[in-house]
């Protein structure tokens, strides 16, 4: 599934060639997604003219003179910018058609990804109005989470992966981010110091920002929105490397069920 490093690099791929460019033609071709395509998307977006493309956590914002267009990759969703006449494919689901020529094309194969549009301020959308802090916010700190996992049991790698916390530490961000920051993902929330939150909100940024400059990573299916993969897979030090040697200290990497996620982690680096 895309996480925020993957959605960035989307976004990015994708802002320098829709923004300013004003839709002529929306083409839904399967409504049916995780939530159903807007009947009046094909009505209500042609005419106006994209003004920039934002991210919050994993959804894309196409903001517009009246109205925001709100994509979400889901599992397997792609974005791609494509010829207004390039042949539809099985799962291409939803075009829009720009006046430059070029087509902004959704594909999905298994439809958990998302077209939504709002007439109101995305922020206030039920999908995006709960949403904890983005990690590169200036507000996100060791202090921050530290106060909010005072008394907490859960373990601490669900509670960074709490979107009510902090969006965008999903499953392999939070491994690699608990092992750069010398944490166990299996200790308590409320039993971290104040130390171990500073040097674990550092390391989350960092790991964030290094996938994004390698445009994500690739484990199964993504790419960008210029079909490229991501690269970041290549210096993951702990996820998906159980019984391989720890690349700090050679011990071998390890492998639980947290929250129903695998978690993988050095039992020698991580305390």
């Amino acid at each position: 599934m895309p996480e925020l490093p993957e959605v960035e690099t989307v976004r990015r791929g994708i802002a320098p060639h829709v923004t300013g460019q004003t839709v002529t033609q929306v083409i839904v071709r399967q409504p049916r997604l995780r939530w159903l395509v807007p009947e009046d998307l094909a009505t209500m977006w042609p005419g106006q003219t994209i003004q920039r493309v934002d991210r919050r956590a994993k959804y894309l914002l196409l903001r517009n003179e009246v109205g925001t267009a709100i994509f979400h990759l889901g599992m397997t969703g792609r974005l791609r910018i494509l010829s207004a006449d390039a042949p539809a494919g099985k799962h291409d689901h939803v075009d829009v058609l720009l006046a430059n020529g070029q087509c902004l094309r959704f594909n999905d194969s298994r439809r958990f990804g998302a077209v939504l549009w709002t007439a109101e301020p995305p922020e206030q959308h039920s999908l995006l109005q709960m949403l904890g802090l983005e990690p590169f916010d200036a507000t996100f700190s060791g202090a921050w989470l530290h106060q909010r996992a005072q008394g907490r049991a859960l373990a601490v790698k669900p509670f960074i992966m709490n979107h009510h916390i902090v969006v965008g530490v999903g499953n392999i961000y939070a491994s690699e981010a608990l092992f750069a920051a010398g944490i166990s993902p299996l200790r308590p929330a409320g039993q971290v110091t104040l130390a171990e939150y500073e040097r674990l909100t550092e390391a989350i940024r960092e790991i964030l920002g290094e996938a994004i400059r390698q445009g994500g990573t690739t484990l199964r299916d993504f790419v960008g929105g210029d079909g490229e993969p991501g690269y970041f897979r290549q210096q993951l030090c702990v996820y998906d490397r159980y019984r391989l040697p720890c690349r700090a200290c050679g011990a071998l990497i390890d492998r639980c069920r947290l929250g129903q996620r695998s978690t993988y982690y050095c039992p020698h680096c991580q305390r």
